[in-house]
């Protein structure tokens, strides 16, 4: 009996006889002792073959399932595809069609522009024209002013409070002009019914030294001019102060600007408030008091002292101007004529003469003479003409 084993020894068969193994030879037992190594080995390769297998199954089976995925997928995709061609398709289409509708409305679309272009043009060209035709460049007179009484009585105790501004207000009107070309002439008559009479006429036939010529007579059409008023206010506690050197920090400016100007040495007061613009180099300053501004304000020129630098800026009073009443007017003289078609057969005050003795004479359907002016051939001269001489329209 074998050791640690409870199994008796088994019996070799051998041609259908069984034989005990201790009647084996040792050579036939250590044969025999092989066979059963061998088929051990054998029994475990069966098994391993039949785990491979197994495993091979299964992993078929596997693959077969991520290729079944797989088939899904592409069919998906193709299926994506094909609704995203055709979507794309739909979209070409559509887009064809805008651009079709687009491209049918384009010439109405230029065709507007081009109008709105024009018209665009026009408006511009003709705010050039007005503006220069209202554009008014003039220094006002001084004048000497008299004081002739107290309009309103004001108390000691309320009289720096009401006495804050001064205020004025200014009537202008623009003379009404007419441009003279070269070859025309203006003539006013001292009545009405003789530029009347003269207006009527196509023609004037006119001699002179000799020569003959055909002048031709026209109501005068004056430019448009313009009147309004200016209401002036002039702050007797505010000055503005300009170039202003922009080389510190807002902040410090402002607060130099106070020092400087509260220095009463220099003719400053106590400053109620300062507004300073970086961007034009001004600031306006406010003051506590009346009678600073004006002290400052005199002097036109104060130093400005910046620390390391001291600059020398302008000092003016703080002035609000507002536009009122402002009218424009069309108008023409009703005894003033254009004459046109003169030839320079004169010098220019022989010629200017002449024509005044010629529309002096009754039988040339003429009248007395206030005003004459010729413009000689190549010239251009404007002619202002006074409000009671023009009719409006």
């Amino acid at each position: 009996m074998a050791m640690g084993t409870n199994e008796a020894p088994q019996p070799l068969v051998l041609n259908g006889d069984v034989t005990p193994l201790e009647e084996l030879s040792p050579e036939d037992q250590e044969e025999l002792r092989n066979l059963k190594k061998e088929l051990k080995q054998l029994k475990t390769q069966s098994e391993k073959a039949d785990t491979v297998k197994s495993r091979l199954l299964l992993d078929k089976l596997d693959h077969e399932e991520h290729k079944k995925q797989a088939q899904d997928e592409m069919m998906k995709l193709a299926q994506e595809e094909k609704d995203f061609w055709k979507a794309l398709e739909n979209q070409k289409q559509d887009l064809e069609q805008e651009a079709l509708a687009i491209e049918e409305t384009n010439p109405q679309l230029r065709q507007q522009i081009n109008k709105q272009k024009e018209k665009l043009e026009f408006m511009r060209s003709e705010n050039e024209s007005l503006q220069q035709k209202f554009k008014i460049i003039a220094a006002i007179p001084e004048k000497a002013v008299k004081f002739i009484g107290v309009e309103k009585e004001i108390p000691d105790h309320k009289l720096e409070e009401d006495c804050l501004h001064i205020q004025g207000q200014f009537s202008i009107i623009q003379n009404p002009a007419l441009t003279l070309s070269g070859g025309q002439a203006l003539i006013t008559f001292e009545e009405e019914q003789v530029a009347e009479r003269i207006l009527k006429l196509a023609r004037c036939p006119v001699t002179i030294d000799k020569t003959k010529m055909d002048v031709k007579p026209s109501r005068v059409a004056l430019d448009t001019t313009v009147k309004f008023e200016v209401q002036l206010n002039v702050s007797l506690k505010k000055i503005e102060v300009s170039n202003i050197p922009p080389i510190l920090p807002e902040e410090r400016i402002r607060d130099k600007l106070e020092l400087n100007f509260s220095k009463p040495s220099l003719g400053g007061g106590e400053v109620e408030n300062v507004k300073y613009n970086k961007d034009s180099g001004t600031a306006v300053i406010t003051f506590l008091h009346t009678g600073v501004a004006e002290r400052l304000a005199m002097k036109k020129i104060y130093p400005f002292d910046m620390g390391h630098k001291v600059s020398e800026v302008f000092v003016s009073l703080c002035t609000e101007d507002r536009l009122r009443k402002f009218q424009t007017f069309c108008g023409t003289s009703r005894r003033t004529v254009l004459l046109s078609g003169i030839s320079d057969v004169l010098d220019e005050e022989d010629l200017q003469d002449n024509l005044e003795i010629h529309f002096q004479k009754p039988n040339n359907y003429g009248g007395e003479v206030e005003n004459i002016k010729y413009n000689a051939q190549g010239q251009t001269t404007v002619a202002y003409f006074n409000e009671e001489t023009v009719a409006s329209e």
